[in-house]
C-alpha cells in the first residue's frame, strides 16, 4: 500500500511540475521559500544552498530559471547591503496553493475522521518508517551502499 501511496505522490508532484513548469530541485526551493516567508524568516542564496545540498553556482542558475518563471525575485538583505535575499512572489504561493490546495485539503479531512487513537498509532508508523529511511541512508553513506538488500515484494 505504501508503493501505491508513493506512486500517487510522485504522480501529483509531476503534475505540479509541469503545470508550473519547474523541475523537482524548482519547485522544493519554491516551497522552502514559501514556508520559509511563512515563518517570518529571510532566505539567502546560501540557505537554499545548504538546504538542497548543491553548489553556489547551482544555486545561481535555481535562483535565475525562478526569477525567468516569475516564481520568486532577487531583493537586497533588509539589514546587510553586502547581501541579497531571495522571495517568492505572490503569483507563486497563488498558484502553489491553487495546485495543491485540495489535495491538502483532502488529505486533512482523512486525518480530520480518524480518532485520537487511530492517530497515535498512524504517527507511530510514520515516525517508524522515517527513521528506518534516514538509518538506511545513513548506512548507506558510511558504507558505500554495502548494506542495500532486496525489497521484499
Amino acid at each position: 500500500m505504501l508503493r501505491r501511496y508513493r506512486s500517487a505522490e510522485t504522480a501529483m508532484r509531476a503534475r505540479t511540475r509541469a503545470s508550473m513548469g519547474m523541475n523537482e530541485t524548482d519547485l522544493v526551493a519554491l516551497r522552502f521559500l514559501l514556508r520559509e516567508q511563512k515563518a517570518g524568516r529571510i532566505v539567502r542564496p546560501i540557505d537554499l544552498a545548504r538546504m538542497l545540498d548543491i553548489s553556489t553556482a547551482s544555486t545561481t542558475t535555481l535562483i535565475d530559471r525562478l526569477e525567468k518563471g516569475g516564481h520568486a525575485r532577487r531583493e537586497p538583505h533588509p539589514t546587510d547591503r553586502r547581501a541579497g535575499i531571495v522571495v517568492p512572489t505572490v503569483s507563486s504561493d497563488d498558484e502553489v496553493r491553487a495546485t495543491l490546495g485540495a489535495m491538502h485539503r483532502r488529505m486533512l479531512s482523512l486525518v480530520d475522521d480518524l480518532t485520537d487513537e487511530e492517530r497515535v498509532v498512524v504517527m507511530r508508523f510514520l515516525v517508524g518508517m522515517t527513521a528506518a529511511i534516514q538509518e538506511a541512508a545513513e548506512a548507506d553513506a558510511v558504507h558505500g551502499g554495502a548494506d542495500l538488500v532486496e525489497e521484499p515484494a
